[in-house]
């Protein structure tokens, strides 16, 4: 193990908050970004198998418990709270199009979202407010956080789910899939009529 890395695992494991490697260089008394960069992936090959794993999260890195011995220390019982069906499609629509604001959001669900369900999501820590649009009115836009990306076990938006994954797993509305085959039907019915 090298001295840089010594120090960015002693500055790591100090650190109240995750660091980004800019952080992390600036920390080391400027040390090469590229350098602090090749160091943490040296750590987190080498913590792989340990009881704690070096990570990233939205570009900022912390240690956290080894997913397989989490259950040892928990004292409580977790209350799972489940989002509404509301929660979930506004957050699922900041999470892929963010920054949105509050009207976008209501402009692609198709029904007004109360801000009772932004504040719900605020407070969980997984929506955060990332300024004003610079249009006339200057509106609220929401975009996700890191404690978004840490509770989903993502490294960035990147790692999202597309069209195709979520189809495979069923969390598409079939209702959609109906749709798209009566619709497709429908334009072949009118193209063998303007052919006739």
């Amino acid at each position: 193990m090298t001295d840089l890395e010594r120090a960015i695992e002693a500055a790591l494991f100090a650190a109240e908050e995750p660091m980004t490697v800019e952080a992390l260089a600036g920390f080391l008394g400027d040390a090469a970004n590229s350098d602090v960069r090749d160091g943490l992936k040296s750590l987190a090959d080498m913590y792989s198998e340990r009881g704690v794993h070096l990570v990233e999260r939205g570009k900022r890195w912390h240690f956290e418990t080894a997913p397989d011995l989490a259950h040892l220390l928990r004292k409580e019982k977790e209350q799972v709270r489940r989002l509404s069906r509301a929660a979930t499609e506004v957050l699922a629509i900041i999470a892929y199009h963010e920054p949105v604001s509050r009207a976008e959001i209501e402009s692609i669900r198709g029904v007004q979202t109360s801000g009772g369900t932004l504040d719900v999501l605020m407070e969980a820590g997984w929506v955060k407010i990332a300024g004003r649009r610079e249009v006339p009115g200057r509106p609220t836009i929401y975009s996700t956080t890191p404690e978004f990306l840490d509770h989903f076990g993502l490294t960035s938006r990147r790692d999202l789910p597309g069209i195709a994954e979520l189809k495979a797993t069923g969390l598409l509305d079939p209702v959609d899939d109906a749709f798209e085959a009566l619709t497709d039907s429908g334009d072949d019915r009118e193209e063998a009529e303007d052919v006739a």
